[in-house]
């Protein structure tokens, strides 16, 4: 059925969500001038300190006016738990809220994206020239990294904390060698995480992208602004309804919508607006515009775990646990912009095979100085660790195979989605998960890192076997906060929901950027290749509308 088009105002391009891939795609497409954009955030301003100070990621996780706070549906392979997927609700999204670790993924990632989807433009050539582009690596230069994009990617190896050396050193005993720049040559090795910061501050894709870029007069954002569908003219996207401070508004579109809602809220903004399962819509009372019943399927994830360690040395827990500490950091941090507040909590990590031979990693690894299990149940208390010196050292598999979908289930554009992870559905992904654990425990029984250790406080010693193990990864598992795959892109309309130049199959003037559009989950975090898609995403829009 054909909308009415009001007097609602008009734009050449409007962007829903200004989040990780939102933001690049609202600085280039105004870059030029000449095209009148409009970008919607459901969310608000990013101005906020557990936004802008790095470590404040722990408050922002669960924050309400920062957070959609989305829970998943029951997990039976987790016993039945729900599993908590924080999603940024704010001006630079999840960019805004998440840990700053950046990694592009491995070459083979983007290699099977343009095998999978019969897309040569993924490739990893094609993707790598992009990333070049988006990045200001702050480290030694090279050909590989970019170093004049818009997003700071900082190195921390002369700021972490002295047990991360200890860490390094075990891995090697442990047969995993040093590698001082994972997103370089070769991802595979134990390594410091680079994050995206610039100057002890968040390098979001708002301050990287939007905010410099709403100087111009051809960019509007409207914050606070609730898209609850895209608006049709027979299968031509002419706008889209969005309310915003209790009333409903509408804006209308000359060239083309773009969402860039995230893995959850873009395939929920396309079921309401008509494009899903035919026969679910109906069931709801949705006008079915397009059949297709890929939105909201091949939900992917990285599920991890932690296992917790006592230590006989001081660790983050002794800077960051008694009020004078807590003081010491602020005052080190608003004076200086430097010490513990100015990073992430993952400072130690890399990647690994499993099994011998090149190619991609099977596990990322997590070192973190830092315990909080005396943290409310849900929540990560980053400024109150547990009273004793602890670490957590964790991992997850890198490319589950396991998968799941989500979808609304109300005509209210305004209830959250259901979520169904699915995770550990596969063989392969249970064996994944209890190798990763006996590779934790082969680090930490290194010469190395067993001198620094004074008990193994979970799963503890009598987890031994597999099926321990497995149950304990069943019991304690938490989501890496890596949702995408929803709206998959394939040049196949009977498998995927976007083609390769990301445009919805079956409608017109419609395209989705952002991490729903991954055909296959990357090896690593998936922030970089959300912006990566972003900015992507500009380029295509602006050559085909030459």
């Amino acid at each position: 059925m054909a909308e009415t088009r009001s007097q609602a105002p008009e734009y050449d391009y409007i962007i829903v969500g200004a989040g990780s891939a939102g933001g690049p795609l609202a600085d280039r497409l105004s870059e030029s001038g000449a095209a009148s954009v409009l970008v919607l955030e459901a969310g608000g301003s990013d101005l906020h300190p557990w936004v802008r100070m790095p470590i404040g990621y722990g408050k922002a996780y669960y924050h309400k006016r920062l957070n959609w706070k989305f829970s998943t549906q029951p997990v039976e392979a987790l016993g039945g738990r729900e599993s908590y997927w924080p999603r940024g609700k704010v001006i630079g999204g999840s960019s805004s809220i998440n840990a700053m670790v950046w990694a592009r993924g491995h070459r083979e990632d983007f290699d099977d994206w343009a095998e999978q989807a019969n897309a040569p433009g993924w490739n990893w050539s094609e993707v790598a020239r992009v990333y070049r582009r988006v990045e200001d690596w702050r480290g030694a230069p090279d050909q590989i990294r970019g170093q004049d994009g818009k997003v700071s990617v900082e190195p921390i190896a002369d700021r972490m904390h002295p047990l991360c050396h200890t860490y390094l050193e075990a891995a090697e005993q442990a047969g995993i060698p040093f590698n001082p720049d994972y997103n370089g040559a070769e991802m595979n090795g134990a390594s410091i995480y680079q994050i995206s910061t610039k100057g002890g501050v968040r390098a979001s894709t708002a301050a990287a992208y939007l905010r410099p870029a709403l100087r111009r007069a051809n960019l509007r954002l409207e914050t606070g602004a609730h898209v609850t569908r895209v608006l049709f003219d027979g299968r031509r996207a002419v706008g889209v309804a969005y309310r915003r401070g209790g009333r409903d508004h509408v804006a209308r579109v000359r060239g083309e919508v773009i969402l860039a809602a995230g893995a959850i809220m873009s395939p929920a903004i396309l079921q309401h607006s008509g494009v899903g399962a035919g026969a679910h819509l109906r069931d709801l009372g949705i006008d079915v515009v397009h059949d297709a019943p890929h939105v909201g399927q091949n939900l992917q994830d990285h599920l991890g775990a932690d296992n917790l360690y006592r230590a006989n040395t001081p660790t983050l827990n002794q800077e960051l646990g008694p009020w004078w500490g807590k003081l010491r950091a602020g005052l080190r941090y608003v004076l200086t912009r430097g010490g513990p507040l100015s990073l992430s909590v993952n400072q130690g990590g890399g990647f690994v095979r499993l099994h011998d031979g090149p190619g991609r990693p099977d596990l990322q690894l997590y070192f973190s100085p830092v315990s909080y299990t005396r943290a409310p149940k849900g929540k990560r208390a980053l400024m109150s660790p547990d009273p004793f010196p602890g670490f957590l050292m964790g991992m997850n598999p890198c490319r589950p195979t396991s998968k799941g979908h989500l979808g609304i289930t109300s005509p209210d554009p305004m209830a959250a989605p259901e979520i169904h992870p699915n995770y550990l559905d596969t063989e392969e992904d249970r064996a994944a998960m209890v190798e990763g654990l006996h590779l934790v425990r082969k680090i930490a029984g290194s010469p190395a890192m067993a001198q620094v250790i004074e008990e193994e406080i979970a799963p503890g010693p009598a987890a031994t076997d597999d099926a321990t193990l497995l149950q304990y990864a069943r019991d304690a598992a938490w989501t890496v906060f890596h949702p995408c795959g929803t709206c998959r892109m394939g040049r196949d309309a009977a498998q995927a929901v976007v083609d390769p130049r990301l445009k919805v199959h079956g409608v017109e003037g419609l395209r989705v950027a952002d991490a729903s559009i991954f055909p296959v989950i990357p090896s690593g975090n998936t922030n970089a290749p959300a912006i990566m898609v972003g900015e992507k995403a500009a380029e295509m829009v602006l050559e085909d509308a030459r």
